[in-house]
Formats: C-alpha cells, structure tokens, sequence
C-alpha cells in the first residue's frame, strides 16, 4: 500500500519535461535583444538631417532656450504698477492719436462693430441659408468657454482705455478681456471661407482683422494676450466643431445601419 501510495505521489509531482519546438529553440539560441536608448544611436549625419529637414522644430528649440534665459532674468512687474504690455508700447502712436481725435476714435469704433456685424452676419448664414451649422457650433463653444474664462480670472481694465458708444458691445458696457470675441469670431469665419474655396473673401477677413486688432491695441480695449489667445481659440474650436461633426456623422451612420440589420432580420 504505502509502496503503491509513494509511486503515485512521484508521478504527480514529476511533470514530463515539455516537448521542444521551433520557436522554444529559437529563442533559447536568439534571446531578446537589449535595446540602447534613443539617443546614444545619434550620429553627426542625424543632427545634420534634423537641421535641413526639421528646421521649424529645431527653431522653437532654440526659442525656448531663449525665453528660459529671459524668464528667469527679468524683472517682473511689481503688483502695484499696470501691466507691461508690448502691444501697448507699440501702438503708443495711435492711442496718442485717437485720445486727441474723439471722432476718429468714434469713426473706426463704428467701423468695427460693422465689421463684428459681418462676422455674425456669416456664421449664421452658413447655418441657416447654407444648412452647414459647424462655424455656428464653432462660435457657439468659442464665446461659451470665452465666458467661463472671462469671469474665472478678470483682468483689470487697461490704463488709457479709449471707449467709445459706436464700439461693440454698443455703449461702453462691460466686457471679459480675456480672451477676444472679435478676433476668434474672424478666424472662424475666415476658415469656413477657406474650406468652401472663398479666398478672396478669406483673405478680406483676415486683412480686417489684423486691423482690428492693431485698433484694440490703440485703444487699449485688449491686452496683447486677448489677441494672441483669440486666434488660437477660433482655430481650436472651429477643429472641435468639425470633430462634433464627424462624430454625429458617425453615431448616425451606425444608427442607420443597425436599424436595417433589424429591418432584414425582421423581413427577410
């Protein structure tokens, strides 16, 4: 009994050894290589290559190196003193020029809000005449997160501010600076312009709104920032839109054909 008992125990617990194969002895003979790090396979002629071939890259590299040194070398504005704007220094001219010219600062106010006009004017129509709403959902996300980021961190209103009641919004009422409606409402525009093939129209929209930009400098109705951070958000949302598009596009697509895979299993 204990013999039989001893015999069982060792053959449960010696497992035969497993059969080899092609690929036990492949890779028994080729181990899994080590990989070096990405950069000590650089050579001379890769730096050279990236230069020639990647040279916008290889240019904000270069600016990011140099900000770097700027950043942590300048002095920064104290807390009691109004913003350092480079905007506002180089539009000085103009400002002097419209605070001494009411009526012109009125003329060119007037003339901007026509302008803002133009770019509703648009959107919409691509919506409803056109039947194509993206730059309307674009404009839709774009004042929509240009409210909760207005309101979240107000900025101070610039010194010198030259209001006038022909600007938009109409009489001076109050406004988020950051970031600017106006020149994100363009941009959208402008790139739905783009997409149907309207480039003179495009291209009279981006003239009109770098000089409503150089105005909202003047008048110190925006910081440089508002400016910058305006054309950025009309491109992002206006991409945004596209993708809420293509994904409605999508779901319905879908849809439509698991409603039909219902219809054939149902009538055959």
């Amino acid at each position: 009994m204990n013999g039989t008992v001893s015999a069982l125990t060792s053959r449960r617990h010696k497992r035969p050894s497993p059969t080899p194969t092609p690929a036990n002895a492949a890779m028994s003979k080729n181990p899994a290589p080590v990989h070096k790090a990405s950069f000590m396979t650089w050579t001379l002629h890769d730096a050279v290559h990236v230069a020639r071939h990647h040279w916008i890259p290889c240019f904000f590299a270069m600016g990011l190196l140099f900000f770097m040194g700027v950043e942590y070398t300048l002095r920064m504005v104290p807390s009691s003193a109004p913003p350092f704007d480079v905007g506002f220094v180089t539009t000085r001219w103009l400002h002097l020029l419209l605070a001494s010219s009411p009526n012109l600062n009125t003329l060119l106010a007037g003339l901007n809000t026509v302008f803002v006009g133009m770019q509703t004017t648009y959107i919409l129509w691509t919506w409803l005449i056109e039947g194509r709403p993206r730059a309307t959902i674009a404009a839709l996300f774009m004042f929509t997160c240009r409210g909760i980021l207005g309101y979240s961190t107000q900025l101070p209103l610039p010194q010198g501010f030259l209001g006038s009641g022909a600007d938009f919004p109409v009489g001076n009422v109050s406004f988020f600076l950051f970031y600017s409606g106006h020149v994100a409402g363009s941009v959208i525009a402008s790139l739905d312009m783009r997409r149907m093939q309207r480039w003179e129209l495009a291209w009279t929209f981006d003239a009109l709104n770098l000089l409503q930009a150089v105005r909202l400098l003047g008048t110190r109705g925006h910081y440089t920032i508002d400016l910058a951070v305006g054309v950025g958000a009309g491109i992002l949302f206006d991409s945004l839109a596209g993708k809420y598009e293509e994904s409605k596009r999508l779901i319905s697509k879908v849809v439509s054909t698991t409603s039909n895979g219902a219809k054939e299993a149902l009538f055959p």
